[in-house]
């Protein structure tokens, strides 16, 4: 169970926090951006290929079919004057298609790279002065928190990760509870108590923040009759 808490706490001028006033359009897009590694580009380029082939594919069989003239239909798929210009310069299109194919592939090597790396792990910086600089680490902090919410009654571990960038971080919390847990109080207590610790300390407004609750499994010892 995944639920985006630390960077929905935006009221009104007046009104209590969650007086059921739907939080900005901006403070959510950043809490989801914290819940899952955002696949955007992917998606897009996807899309943008698989409209490309479409495209071409739905031409090569209007083409087939007549649509465009039964003359054209039964002719090659290439113009004759296209495939006679390929025949007379052969040494040049060769070369364009190899220079095409290398193209292709540092694209799609760029593309599997970058859909592969690690998410960025910012490190914070708190304080910075003519004579000295003040940074924490984004392992520091997510270690820092983990064990804040491992204290916590009914929470048997837990573990963070800091992510997304330096002028925008996101937290990732995944808590295990056990089975004697009260869920309802973990979490009011997470987001009044850790959360609510993490962005003071770092002075944020705002701190986008997903926690996952797991049940903790544990081994309990076997019964003797």
């Amino acid at each position: 169970m995944s639920t985006p808490i630390g960077a929905v706490r935006a009221a009104p001028d007046g009104a209590p926090e969650g007086a059921g006033t739907a939080p900005p359009r901006r403070v959510v897009r950043s809490s989801r951006r914290a819940g899952a590694r955002s696949v955007r580009g992917d998606r897009t380029l996807l899309a943008l290929t698989g409209l490309v082939l479409l495209a071409a594919g739905t031409l090569a069989a209007l083409l087939g079919y007549g649509v465009f003239g039964a003359g054209r239909a039964a002719r090659p798929l290439l113009d004759p004057l296209i495939v006679d210009a390929l025949r007379t310069q052969q040494q040049l299109w060769r070369w364009v298609a190899i220079a095409s194919g290398v193209v292709l592939l540092v694209l799609g090597l760029w593309w599997a790279a970058r859909s592969l790396r690690p998410e960025r792990r910012p490190d914070l910086l708190l304080e910075t002065g003519p004579d000295a600089t003040l940074r924490i680490t984004a392992g520091a902090l997510a270690e820092a928190v983990a064990d804040r919410a491992a204290a916590l009654p009914g929470v048997g571990r837990a573990r963070a990760r800091m992510v997304g960038s330096p002028g925008s971080p996101a937290l990732r919390l995944i808590v295990w509870v056990t089975d004697e847990a009260d869920v309802a109080e973990v979490c009011r207590r997470v987001e009044t108590e850790v959360v609510a610790e993490a962005r003071d300390s770092l002075g944020l407004a705002h701190l986008a923040v997903a926690v996952r609750l797991e049940l903790d499994s544990v081994t309990h010892p076997p019964r003797v009759a």
